[in-house]
C-alpha cells in the first residue's frame, strides 16, 4: 500500500475511533456512565456472572482497569461482587436488578449510536461492517502477536525481514 492510501486509511480509523468514543461518552453521561463501563455491563448482560479475569479478557482491558470499573459500578449499585466458590483469590461479578435495567438503557443508546454511525450507508454495506471491523481488529491485535499467532488473514509478510 502506498503512503497516501495508508495515511488516509489510518487517519480515517483514528478519527472514527475518537469521534465514536466522544459521542458514546455524550450519550452515556446522562446515565452516569463513562466509556468502557457500558461494555462491562453489556458483557455481564450477555454472559451472566463472570470472574474479573474473564471480564478483562472479554473486554480487552488490563485487569486494573476492570477492577476500577467494577468498583465504580458496585458503588453505584449496578453490580455486586462475591468471592468465587472455587478460588478465594477470584471475585465473581454479576449484575444487580438496577444493573440489568441500566444495561437495557445502554442497549437503546447503543442502537442509537450505531444508527448515527452508519447513517447514509447502503444497508448491505452497514450489515457487512462488523465482520470487516472484526477482521481489521484481529489484524492489529497485539495479543495475537504476543501469543505467536500469524498476521491477519490476507496480510502479506515481507520474507526479507523475517
Amino acid at each position: 500500500m502506498d503512503f497516501a492510501t495508508a495515511d488516509a486509511l489510518n487517519q480515517a480509523i483514528r478519527l472514527l475511533s475518537l469521534r465514536h468514543r466522544a459521542r458514546a461518552a455524550a450519550l452515556l453521561a446522562p446515565l452516569g456512565l463513562h466509556p468502557g463501563q457500558e461494555a462491562l455491563l453489556l458483557e455481564l448482560d450477555r454472559t451472566g456472572p463472570r470472574i474479573q479475569a474473564q471480564l478483562s479478557d472479554a473486554l480487552g482491558c488490563e485487569p486494573p482497569s476492570v477492577t476500577l470499573m467494577v468498583k465504580k459500578l458496585e458503588a453505584s449499585g449496578h453490580i455486586r461482587r462475591t468471592p468465587a466458590p472455587t478460588d478465594r483469590r477470584a471475585t465473581v461479578v454479576e449484575l444487580t436488578d438496577a444493573g440489568r435495567d441500566l444495561a437495557g438503557a445502554v442497549k437503546a443508546l447503543w442502537c442509537e449510536l450505531a444508527d448515527e454511525t452508519v447513517a447514509g450507508l447502503d444497508p448491505a454495506t452497514a450489515a457487512g461492517l462488523p465482520a470487516v471491523l472484526t477482521a481489521m481488529t484481529a489484524n492489529v491485535d497485539s495479543r495475537n502477536r504476543a501469543h505467536g499467532a500469524g498476521h491477519g488473514k490476507g496480510v502479506k509478510r515481507n520474507t526479507l525481514t523475517q
